[in-house]
């Protein structure tokens, strides 16, 4: 998870403060603070939904050989991947509960994976 923050440091910075420090600069405005929010949150969205829906791997999870599959072994759908996206917001910020959910779980799986019906597994 901290290699995927180093690298979604990059991914923010060229698309959410780049366009906005252009937006004010050359039209001398600055949007409000909600809608930066979900400029934010769309930006890395996209990150994630399209590299887990292009080969189920984002660039840390490729480093680390790890994929995204459904339960049954086949590429996630599109509302497996949205869901999921979503519910790891939740695992993370209530003290990372959902991520210690793995060590109870019978098949060590994230709340935010059992949830939505995905799985991590080792490629290599």
């Amino acid at each position: 998870m901290l290699y995927e923050a180093l690298l979604l440091i990059g991914v923010v910075f060229f698309g959410f403060l780049v366009p906005n420090v252009v937006l004010g600069v050359m039209a001398d405005m600055l949007l409000p603070s909600g809608v930066l929010f979900v400029h934010a949150v769309v930006v890395v969205a996209i990150y994630f939904l399209w590299f887990w829906r292009r080969d189920g791997q984002t660039l840390a999870m490729r480093t680390w050989k790890i994929r995204l599959v459904s339960a049954d072994a086949t590429a996630p759908a599109v509302d497996q991947l949205l869901l999921r996206f979503l519910l790891a917001w939740f695992s993370v910020f209530f003290l990372g509960a959902g991520l210690m959910w793995a060590v109870f779980d019978r098949d060590r799986q994230f709340l935010h994976d059992r949830l939505s019906g995905t799985r991590l597994v080792f490629t290599g």
